[in-house]
């Protein structure tokens, strides 16, 4: 890596609590910050990819907010949060009572994120950065926010996704409507209106819901 992960998080973003998950507090980038004005290309010269772990997405902040109020859901279970991003779903994960979390993205940059998100939150959670699509998994609870937004990632996702269901695994999913949302095979679990910024989406609150992959 050109730069340094954690210097650069830590001088480019602010602790600060995602609106519909007051408890938690991330390292996020705000209007305020330099990180949100950087191109594509500056982002590319510094060596960082996109920075999809400083911002609460809407699906990951309805998510977070499903399991702590429904902690039993993963209380005393091991959990997989994948795509975890900043970390949102996974701390509130481990918070809720999950006997083991781990987070898992491809990109080394958010690995660092999670580990300073998990100790703000004065929680312990594990990182992957290995792509596990297609693979079996350990964790008898898997959650996933933000995860349907482009066709090929979708079409990858689904039928991993409906083989862990259909092994008896508790697959839960957050999502504002993306585009490739696979909705056939999937069950409503709750329905939130979450603050976003403007900026990132196409309004200032955004409909998610939280939905359960349906076991073949």
């Amino acid at each position: 890596m050109k730069t340094d992960p954690e210097s650069f998080i830590l001088a480019n973003t602010s602790l600060m609590a995602p609106p519909h998950v007051p408890e938690v507090r991330l390292h996020l980038a705000s209007e305020a910050h330099e990180l949100w004005l950087k191109t594509e290309e500056e982002l590319e010269e510094i060596g960082l990819p996109p920075p999809f772990w400083a911002f609460a997405w809407a699906g990951g902040q309805g998510l977070a907010r499903y399991i702590l109020d429904h902690p039993e859901i993963v209380a005393g279970k091991t959990v997989l949060d994948f795509a975890s991003g900043s970390g949102l779903v996974a701390i509130a994960a481990k918070r809720a009572g999950a006997a083991h979390v781990l987070a898992v993205d491809i990109d080394p940059w958010a690995g660092t994120a999670i580990r300073l998100n998990a100790a703000e939150n004065g929680v312990t959670v594990d990182f992957s950065g290995d792509d596990v699509i297609g693979r079996t998994v350990d964790a008898g609870v898997i959650l996933a926010g933000d995860v349907f937004y482009d066709r090929d990632f979708a079409a990858s996702l689904v039928p991993w996704l409906r083989r862990l269901a259909g092994g008896g695994k508790t697959v839960l999913v957050g999502d504002p409507g993306r585009a490739y949302l696979p909705k056939d095979r999937l069950e409503e679990q709750a329905t939130y209106q979450v603050p976003v910024t403007r900026a990132l989406e196409d309004s200032e609150i955004k409909k998610t819901t939280v939905w359960c992959f349906a076991a073949d």
